[in-house]
């Protein structure tokens, strides 16, 4: 009996497309068959992505998804572009399931994803749940972020059945009213939302599997060791890490931001989760140069826009945070040096 085809769907801009062809690749190399729905929030992406022609992607442009959605477009012209991302997140998974009939379950994954292992185990233990959810699992000393949300948004999975849409429909509804990107009256971004969904909902599967959706924020409560050249979580093989604020600090050198999660890197968090992720995102960077001349990538170049708009009088305070910045980060030992292979430099 050959494997179920998974469908996933996931969003971007031209600053995150190379994480998104990481994921892609994960999948691509890991799993069975799969569908993957990549929202493009830009043109650069889009022409990216269709010059690339993954055969398992299918593109949407972001007009696509607001063509005869007043509500999400209204909702753009009222909020910050990454808020808006957040606004878009529950609206993605429906559009998937209201135009795409062969998709029997749609999984929504963060760009920033990417798979070690075989993605079908975390679907195991799902059972048919019209819900899938992983929560976060702070350790003692982070339970204060619960603020942000006991539930992860960087995967979840809804199966084609009427509680499902109805959770969707309920999220949308509220991340259209209110989604920002700051903690307010029980409320953070699209994710606080999730909090009462397992009371709410009858079929809802908070996943268990300690490695899936490892990140920062959850490592100091785990154990790794290392077997037959794997990471293995808790005694269970590492499924799919959420390299959430990794970012790029200067060329060659990477902030992996561990230490500010109270995680200080060791020899094998470097070498089998970061290292790889990095060496992809390499290979990623000099894939579209080669496949989409005119649409180089440059890693990290998203960092430039902290400062695009910046008036000089505040460059001297920003110049010194970062420097404060830095000095924490080579204390927290939490910096990285690329391969060198990783492409043209930001």
């Amino acid at each position: 009996m050959s494997p179920p085809t998974r469908y996933y769907c996931t969003y971007f801009d031209r600053n995150y497309v190379n994480r998104a062809i990481c994921l892609y690749q994960s999948l691509r190399d890991r799993g069975g068959p799969f569908r993957l729905y990549a929202l493009c929030f830009d043109a650069a992406s889009m022409e990216i992505l269709k010059r690339l022609s993954f055969p398992e992607v299918s593109t949407i442009p972001v007009d696509d998804l607001l063509r005869g959605d007043t509500a999400l477009t209204e909702a753009r012209r009222t909020r910050s572009t990454v808020e808006f991302y957040f606004t878009a997140t529950p609206s993605l998974p429906l559009y998937v399931l209201n135009h795409y009939p062969e998709v029997d379950r749609i999984t929504y994954v963060d760009a920033d994803l990417y798979y070690f292992a075989d993605p079908e185990r975390v679907f195991d233990e799902a059972h048919g749940a019209s819900i899938a959810i992983i929560a976060h699992g702070f350790p003692p000393a982070l339970a204060s972020r619960v603020i942000y949300g006991k539930y992860n948004v960087g995967w979840l999975s809804f199966n084609r059945d009427v509680e499902a849409v109805e959770c969707l429909t309920r999220w949308r509804e509220q991340c259209l009213d209110w989604c920002y990107d700051r903690v307010e009256e029980g409320r953070f971004a699209d994710q606080k939302y999730l909090d009462d969904w397992p009371q709410r909902f009858k079929s809802v599967v908070v996943l268990e599997h300690p490695g899936a959706n490892l990140a920062p924020w959850n490592l100091g409560a785990r154990r790794l060791t290392e077997q037959e050249g794997r990471v293995h979580v808790d005694g269970r093989p590492l499924l799919f890490f959420h390299f959430h604020g990794l970012r790029r600090s200067a060329p060659r050198v990477w902030n992996t931001r561990l230490g500010e999660y109270g995680v200080q890197m060791t020899p094998l968090i470097r070498r089998r989760i970061y290292r790889p992720y990095l060496a992809a995102l390499g290979a990623a960077v000099a894939e579209v140069a080669v496949e989409a001349p005119g649409n180089q990538l440059k890693v990290g170049a998203h960092e430039r826009h902290r400062y695009t708009n910046t008036r000089w009088l505040e460059m001297p305070r920003r110049f010194a945070r970062t420097g404060r910045e830095a000095f924490r980060g080579l204390r927290r030992r939490q910096y990285l040096l690329e391969p060198r292979q990783i492409g043209p430099e930001a």
